[in-house]
Formats: C-alpha cells, sequence, structure tokens
C-alpha cells in the first residue's frame, strides 16, 4: 500500500487532515516542513512506498514551487497535491504530477483527489487546478 505525506506547519490542521485521511487510507504521516520532508525522501525504505505528497502553496522557508520543484528531482513520477487559496497560480508549477486543490474544499473532495492521485494506473501527467 503506498503511503502519503503531509507537509504542513500548522499541527492541528496535520492532525485534522492525518485523521480524516487515515480512516480511509492506511499509512499518512506527517513532517512540519519542506526540508523535513526532503530529508524524509532521501530515505529508501521511507521513499520506496511514498505514492502521495500533501503540501501547501505558502509555506516557511521552502515555498511551495521551490519545494515541489526540488521534490521532484528527487522523485518525478511522485504526484503532489498542492492546497492554496483560490487566488494562488497553478502556473506556478512547471512539473507535471501537481494537482492544485484551492481551498476551501470539503472532505469528500480531499478524498476524491488523493484517492485518484493514488491509483497506479493514472501516472500519466497530472498538472491540473481542481474546481
Amino acid at each position: 500500500m503506498l503511503s502519503i505525506l503531509i507537509v504542513d506547519d500548522d499541527p492541528l490542521q496535520a492532525s485534522l487532515m492525518m485523521a480524516f485521511l487515515g480512516r480511509h487510507f492506511s499509512t499518512v504521516s506527517r513532517v512540519s516542513d519542506a526540508a523535513e520532508a526532503l530529508c524524509l525522501i532521501e530515505q529508501p525504505e521511507f521513499a520506496i512506498n511514498l505514492g502521495l505528497v500533501i503540501t501547501g502553496h505558502h509555506k516557511p522557508g521552502i515555498g511551495g514551487p521551490a519545494f515541489v520543484a526540488e521534490l521532484h528531482l528527487r522523485k518525478p513520477n511522485l504526484p503532489v497535491l498542492v492546497l492554496a487559496e483560490k487566488d494562488a497560480a497553478p502556473s506556478e508549477y512547471s512539473d507535471a504530477n501537481v494537482v492544485f486543490l484551492p481551498r476551501p474544499f470539503d472532505g469528500d473532495k480531499l478524498l476524491a483527489v488523493t484517492g485518484q492521485l493514488l491509483l497506479p494506473d493514472s501516472s500519466h501527467d497530472r498538472k491540473m487546478a481542481v474546481a
């Protein structure tokens, strides 16, 4: 089973997302920033089962577009779900395998997009904005 990594510096928001996604997917973990996520990706025993990264657009430290670009240098085909405000531009993400989900969204929408991204046969170009 593929795992999900949530990159979120807000402990409450991350806990809520982990609890919700954890009811539907077996392995959901969280780190608080992009640097920690990139270190974790370097661990082969973690990276081999990683199927999705969920991150915000505006992040302290390494921001969303820079983080996704760096992440895709290490794992080019890894899908990334970017959560952001509606005024953020999906065009800032030049990599394939990026899905942009504007806030606010409900749990059903998050669950549907997450499920689609974890499907092994959907590894073709995922760059899109979800309305």
